[in-house]
C-alpha cells in the first residue's frame, strides 16, 4: 500500500524510473550476446597426444591408459573421462562436474602430462591441453580454392596465413584446415639406392640432421666493431639439401641426391575434401565458451576483405556454410512470436476493456516488464536466445493480468463515487495480497528447473528466470506505474455514484459493447450451469474425476523426446568403407554415393554438397569436434538444402538409407546431427542413443556388443544402428628373429627406426625444420619412402636395415626380409575408453517413432543381457536419451516439490490447511488439458512441453486463488457454502476468463509455429482451457463439499484478505 501512495505523491520519480527501464533495457539488448541457446555449463578439458606411426592398440596401452590413470590422481572435480585412441593419436576428454574450475583443471592436466613424459614412448612431445564445452560447435565454414595452386599450397595458405588472422576473433577456436595436403620439405628415399650404397633410412635422417641444423653462433669483437658471426647451418634453398654428403666410397662422395630426392612436398595425404566434386580446403570456425554465434560470425565476415587481400590473387576465400543464419531465423521467429502475442493481447484488452486509456496502461506494462526482465537477465550473465525469448513470449499473456485487475478495480471504486486517488488506493489495497500470492505462486513453480541435469538445466533455467523476472516486474509496475497512469488518464472519467457513464460510439467501443453484452450472457449461462452442478455436486464431481482418469489414460499414447526435432535443411551422412580401404579408394566410393544422392535430391534443392574423408592432419581437430571418423576408410558427406524443397529432410534421409542398403552393401552408414541445435543436445555423440558396454573383458564384451547391435536393428523405429569400434583393420605383423638379427650386428631398435622412417617419416623420432625466409614459415623436414615405392609385400621386404652405429664405409646393408617374417592379422582401428575401462558403443537413431518408445524397447534388450555379462562389465544406455530421462525425472520430482511449496505458501496466506487444497484442485484439469492438447496435435512430451506444463499449473493456481478468495469473502458475509460458491462463480467469471483468454491468445503464435518452443504453447493452450473449466466448476464444487458444514463466520477474516474486482 505504501508504494502506491509513494507513487501518487512522487510521480516524477517513477516516471524517471520507467524511462530508465526503457533506456537500460535498450542498452542491455545491444550489449547482450545473441545465440541459439544459452551457454551450457558442461566444462570439458581435452588432452591430446600425437605419436606418428603407432597403431591404435599401442596408443591405448602406452599413451592413453597411462595418462588416464595419472589424471585420476591429479585432476579435481572429474565427472567422467572419455578417450579415443587412433592411429598416431590419443584424445582424452575430461568432463568436469558443473561449477568445476576449468582453468585449474587445464593446469592440472598440463602439469600431469609433462610429469609422466618419462613413462611414455621416447621422443614424444608434451600434450596439447585445451578447454571446451557442449556449445563449442562450428558456426562458420570457409572454403579456400584456386585454379592455379595445388592442394599443398592451398593448405599452407589456409593454415599458415588465413588461420593466424582469424585467431584475433574473440570467442573463436580455429582448428587445422580439412582437406588439402600438409606442406613440408620431403626427403623421398629410394630403398634400392640405399641398399646399393649400404645405407638405411635412419642413416639418412642422422646425416641430414647433422648437416642441416638450427643453432646460434655468436659475435666477435674486432677493433672497434663487434661482428655477428653466423654459419650456413640451414640451407636457404631446398635444392641445396640434395648436395649433403653422406659417405665416401673408394674416394667418391655419396650425396643425398644419390639415394633420395629433396623437394618442396607434402605429407602422405590422409584427408580429402571435395566441394561439389572438386578438391578443396575447408576451414571450420568454432565459437567457444559464452561467446555469441552472431558476434563470432560478424567478426570473421569483417576480416574477409583483409584476408582476401593477404593471399595470392589466384586464391579465393568464400563462406561455405553460415550457422548464424539459422540462429537469426530461430531467434527472429521466437521474437516475432513474442511481438505477435503482445499485439494480440493488446487488441484483446482493447476489445474487452473498451477504453483506449485502459488499454494504453495495460500495454505499457508489457514492454516495461519485458525490459526489466532483460535487464535482470543481462545482470545475471544470460544471453538473448531462443530460450530467454521463449520465456518472455510465454509470460506476455500473464503480464497484462496484474494491470488489468488493478484497472478494473479502480473503475469499480470510481463507480462507487470515489475520487480518483481514493479509488486507486482502495482498489490497490484490495488486490495487493491475492495478486502477490498469485505472482509468487507462478514463480515458485519454475523452481524445478534448477534441479535439472545438464544440458537441460542450462537451457531452461534462463527461460524460468525470464518468466519470473517479468512476472515480478509486472506486479511491481501494477503498484507504481499503473496507479500513476490511472490517475493521469482516468481523471476525466470521475462520476457520482449511480451515475451512468457515457457510452463510447467508437469502433472499439462498439466491439467492447458487443463483447461485454455477450460476456454477460455467457456469464448468466455459466451461472445457471454452476447452480445445477452445485445441486448435483456428487454426480458432477464424479464426472470430473472420470474425465481426469480418462485423460490420464492418454499418457501411454503420447510419445517422448528430449527436444522437438527441427528441420534445418541440413544432412550429415557418415559412411564407412570396408576397414583398411585407402583414402583414394574411399574417395571413389564417396563419389559414387554422392552421384546417387543427386539422383534422389533434385539439383535445384542442393545448395552445396561437401565431403570430408579420412583423418584430420592434427588430433586437435578431434578435441574440438564431434567427428566420428577413425581412419582413411570413412568420412562424412554434408549437404545444405534450399529452403524451398518438395520434401522434408527426413524424407530424403529415408531415401538415402534405402539407396545405400541397396547399392553399397559393403559400406556401413549413419546420419549424424547436422544442425547446431542437435549437435549441442547430443553433446558430441553421433546419435541420440548410445549403448555403452564397459568393462575390461574385451573379447567377450565385443561379442555382446555385436549381439546387441543385431537385436537393436530389429527394433521398430530404430535406424542407423552401428557399432562404432572397428576391430578388423588389416595388419602385417612382422616377427623379428632377434637371434638372427644379433648375428648380423642388428638389434630391434635399428630395425624399428629404419622401418618407422621409411613408412611414417623421421619427424616423430628426429624432428627437423627448414625455414622459408620468404614467408617466415618453418616447414617440417622429414625423410620417408614415397608410398608409391611400397606397393607390395616385396617392396616392404626390401627395406634396408642396419645398426645405428654403422659407419658410412659399410658396403652392404641387411634387408628387412633377412631378419623378419610377416603374419597377416587384424587390429582395432580405434580403441575407446570410458573412465579408463575399454568401451564399445552401439549407436542408434529414431525414424517414424519417438525416442522414448524406441529407448524403452532397447532397454528391454539391454536388460536381457544383464545376466550374461562378464564380471565387472556393465551396459548402460546413454546419450540424449539419458539426458531426456534424467530431465523428465527431476522435472516431475521438482514439480511435485513446487506444488508442495505453493501449498505451504497458501497455507500461510489463508491460515488454513483446506483452502490451499481446494485451490490446487485446478491442477488435475490443467494436466488433463495438456494431455489432450499434446495427443490431438500429435506432439511428443519433451522438456519444452513440461515447461509449458509448469507455466500452466502456475497460472491455473493463480486463477483458482481468485475463486477461493471470493468464496471465503462470501462465507464471511453469512452465506452458506453453496451460496458463496455460486456467487463467487458469477463474480469471478470475468477476471478468470479474461486471464485465461489473454494467456491462450498470447500462446497461439508460439503453438502454431514449427520451432522448438511450439510444445510450450500447445501445452499451455490445452492445459489452461481445461484448467479454466476446472476453476469455474470443479473448484466451487470441492469448496462446497468441504465447507457444507462450516459455520457462517468461518474462516476468521484476515485483515489483508480481500478480493478484487
Amino acid at each position: 500500500m505504501w508504494i502506491v501512495q509513494l507513487a501518487l505523491k512522487q510521480p516524477h520519480t517513477f516516471i524517471v524510473m520507467a524511462l530508465l527501464i526503457f533506456l537500460f533495457g535498450f542498452i542491455s539488448v545491444k550489449q547482450m550476446p545473441v545465440d541459439i541457446f544459452p551457454n551450457i555449463d558442461e566444462p570439458i578439458v581435452s588432452c591430446v597426444w600425437t605419436y606418428t606411426g603407432m597403431q591404435p592398440d599401442d596408443i591405448e596401452n602406452l599413451l592413453t591408459t597411462v595418462t588416464e590413470r595419472a589424471l585420476t590422481s591429479t585432476v579435481k572435480d572429474i565427472q567422467h573421462m572419455e578417450s579415443m585412441s587412433l592411429s598416431g593419436m590419443s584424445i582424452i576428454k575430461i568432463f568436469l562436474h558443473q561449477g568445476g574450475n576449468i582453468a585449474e583443471a587445464v593446469a592440472q592436466v598440463a602439469s600431469t602430462g609433462n610429469a609422466i613424459m618419462k613413462q611414455l614412448p621416447p621422443n614424444i612431445t608434451p600434450p596439447l591441453v585445451t578447454q571446451s564445452s557442449a556449445t563449442d560447435v562450428p558456426v562458420l565454414q570457409l572454403v579456400v580454392g584456386s585454379k592455379k595452386l595445388g592442394e599443398a599450397e592451398l593448405f599452407d595458405c589456409a593454415n599458415s596465413f588465413i588461420r593466424i588472422q582469424l585467431a584475433v576473433v574473440q570467442g573463436s577456436t580455429i582448428p587445422y584446415p580439412n582437406g588439402g595436403k600438409y606442406r613440408q620439405v620431403m626427403i623421398d628415399l629410394n630403398p634400392d639406392s640405399l641398399a646399393g650404397y649400404g645405407l638405411t633410412p635412419y642413416d639418412i635422417v642422422q646425416a641430414v640432421n647433422k648437416q642441416s641444423i638450427i643453432a646460434p653462433s655468436g659475435t666477435a669483437k674486432m677493433g672497434d666493431i663487434e661482428y655477428i658471426v653466423s654459419l650456413n647451418n640451414m640451407p636457404k634453398v631446398i635444392d641445396t639439401l640434395n648436395d649433403i654428403p653422406l659417405k665416401h666410397v673408394k674416394g667418391a662422395t655419396v650425396y643425398l641426391k644419390d639415394v633420395a630426392f629433396v623437394h618442396d612436398g607434402f605429407q602422405p595425404q590422409l584427408n580429402i575434401v571435395n566441394l561439389n566434386n572438386s578438391r578443396a580446403v575447408i576451414m571450420s570456425i568454432l565459437k567457444n565458451g559464452d561467446a555469441s554465434t552472431l558476434a563470432v560470425v560478424n567478426q570473421v565476415k569483417g576480416l574477409m576483405n583483409q584476408i582476401r587481400a593477404s593471399v595470392p590473387k589466384s586464391v579465393t576465400v568464400d563462406i561455405l556454410t553460415d550457422q548464424s543464419k539459422f540462429v537469426v531465423e530461430c531467434v527472429k521467429e521466437v521474437f516475432q512470436e513474442a511481438i505477435t502475442a503482445a499485439s494480440l493481447t493488446a487488441i484483446l484488452m482493447l476489445a474487452i476493456l473498451g477504453s483506449w486509456r485502459s488499454t494504453l496502461i495495460v500495454i505499457t506494462s508489457i514492454p516495461l516488464s519485458i525490459f526489466v526482465s532483460i535487464i535482470c537477465l543481462h545482470i545475471t550473465g544470460n544471453t538473448i536466445n531462443s530460450m530467454t525469448l521463449g520465456g518472455l513470449a510465454l509470460a506476455v499473456g500473464m503480464l497484462v493480468d496484474d494491470a488489468t485487475v488493478e484497472i478494473e478495480n479502480v473503475h469499480r471504486q470510481m463507480d462507487m463515487g470515489k475520487k480518483i486517488e481514493q479509488a486507486i488506493l482502495d482498489g490497490a489495497q484490495e488486490v495487493a495480497l491475492p495478486a502477490m500470492v498469485s505472482t509468487v505462486s507462478i514463480c515458485i513453480v519454475f523452481l524445478p528447473v534448477f534441479l535439472l541435469p545438464e544440458p537441460a538445466k542450462s537451457l531452461f533455467v534462463p527461460l524460468g528466470m525470464a518468466v519470473s523476472f517479468a512476472m515480478l516486474a509486472s506486479y511491481g509496475l501494477s503498484r507504481t506505474i499503473v496507479p500513476l497512469m490511472s490517475k493521469a488518464l482516468f481523471k476525466s472519467e470521475e462520476h457520482a455514484a449511480g451515475e451512468k457513464k457515457e457510452e463510447s460510439h467508437s469502433f472499439f467501443g462498439k466491439i467492447h459493447k458487443f463483447i461485454d453484452t455477450n460476456f454477460d450472457r455467457l456469464r448468466d449461462i455459466y451461472h445457471g450451469f454452476l447452480g445445477t452442478a452445485l445441486d448435483h455436486k456428487g454426480v458432477v464431481i464424479l464426472g470430473f474425476l472420470g474425465f481426469y482418469a480418462l485423460s490420464f489414460c492418454l499418457l501411454p499414447l503420447i510419445g517422448r523426446e528430449f527436444f522437438p526435432t527441427i528441420d534445418a535443411g541440413q544432412i550429415r551422412l557418415h559412411v564407412n568403407a570396408p576397414p583398411g580401404t585407402r583414402v583414394e579408394v574411399t574417395e571413389r566410393i564417396f563419389r559414387g554415393v554422392e552421384t546417387q544422392i543427386r539422383k534422389i535430391i533434385p539439383a535445384d534443392e542442393i545448395v552445396v554438397m561437401t565431403d570430408n574423408i579420412g583423418m584430420a592432419v592434427s588430433a586437435v581437430n578431434y578435441a574440438f569436434s564431434d567427428s566420428q571418423t577413425i581412419s582413411e576408410a570413412d568420412g562424412e558427406i554434408l549437404l545444405t538444402l534450399s529452403e524451398e524443397r518438395k520434401h522434408p529432410t527426413v524424407y530424403y534421409q529415408r531415401k538415402i538409407r534405402e539407396m545405400l542398403t541397396r547399392d553399397f552393401p559393403q559400406c556401413d552408414y549413419y546420419f549424424q546431427p547436422a544442425d547446431i541445435i542437435t549437435q549441442i543436445l547430443n553433446a558430441g555423440l553421433p546419435s541420440p542413443i548410445d549403448i555403452k558396454i564397459v568393462g575390461f573383458n574385451k573379447e567377450k564384451n565385443f561379442e555382446i556388443a555385436k549381439q546387441i547391435k543385431r537385436k537393436v536393428e530389429n527394433v521398430e523405429g530404430a535406424v542407423d544402428v552401428c557399432l562404432h569400434q572397428v576391430m578388423n583393420a588389416p595388419r602385417f605383423f612382422f616377427e623379428v628373429d632377434r637371434t638372427r638379427a644379433n648375428q648380423l650386428g642388428l638389434n630391434q631398435k635399428d630395425i624399428s627406426n629404419s622401418l618407422l622412417v621409411s613408412l611414417s617419416s623421421s619427424f616423430q623420432v628426429a624432428p627437423n625444420f627448414w625455414l622459408n625466409r620468404n614467408n617466415g614459415v618453418s616447414y617440417n623436414l622429414a625423410a620417408q619412402t614415397p608410398q608409391y615405392r611400397i606397393s607390395s609385400i616385396g617392396d616392404l621386404f626390401n627395406t634396408p636395415v642396419a645398426t645405428s652405429q654403422s659407419n658410412y664405409g659399410q658396403d652392404t646393408a641387411q634387408l628387412l626380409s633377412n631378419v623378419a617374417k610377416p603374419v597377416r592379422q587384424f587390429t582395432p582401428a580405434v580403441v575407446n575408453h570410458y573412465n579408463v575401462a575399454p568401451v564399445y558403443d552401439v549407436y542408434a537413431a529414431c525414424q517414424g517413432k519417438d525416442l522414448g518408445s524406441v529407448s524403452d524397447d532397447i532397454q528391454k534388450i539391454v536388460d536381457g543381457f544383464q545376466k550374461e555379462l562378464p564380471r565387472g562389465t556393465r551396459v548402460v544406455v546413454a546419450g540424449q536419451v539419458l539426458s531426456m530421462k534424467l530431465a523428465f525425472y527431476w522435472l516431475l520430482i521438482g514439480l511435485a516439490g513446487a506444488l508442495v511449496l505453493v501449498y505451504l505458501l497458501l497455507v500461510v496466506n489463508y491460515q488454513s490447511w483446506s483452502d490451499p487444497l481446494i485451490i490446487l484442485m485446478a491442477v488435475p484439469g490443467a494436466l488433463s488439458g495438456i494431455l489432450w492438447s499434446l495427443y490431438v496435435t500429435q506432439t511428443n512430451f519433451s522438456v519444452p512441453a513440461l515447461m509449458g506444463t509448469i507455466m500452466t499449473i502456475g497460472v491455473a493456481s493463480a486463477n483458482s486463488i481468485l475463486m477461493v478468495t471470493f468464496c471465503n469473502e462470501q462465507l464471511r458475509e453469512g452465506k452458506t457454502a453453496r451460496e458463496a460458491a455460486h456467487t463467487a462463480g458469477h463474480q469471478r467469471f470475468r477476471p478468470v476468463s479474461m486471464t485465461a483468454l489473454a494467456m491462450i491468445i498470447g500462446m497461439i503464435p508460439m503453438a502454431s509455429s514449427a520451432g522448438q518452443n511450439a510444445p510450450i504453447g500447445r501445452a499451455v493452450i490445452g492445459g489452461l482451457t481445461i484448467a479454466t473449466f476446472s476453476t469455474l466448476f470443479f473448484v466451487p464444487l470441492i469448496f462446497t463439499h468441504l465447507r457444507q458444514n462450516s459455520k457462517l463466520n468461518w474462516p476468521p477474516k484476515h485483515p489483508e484478505q480481500t478480493t478484487e474486482s
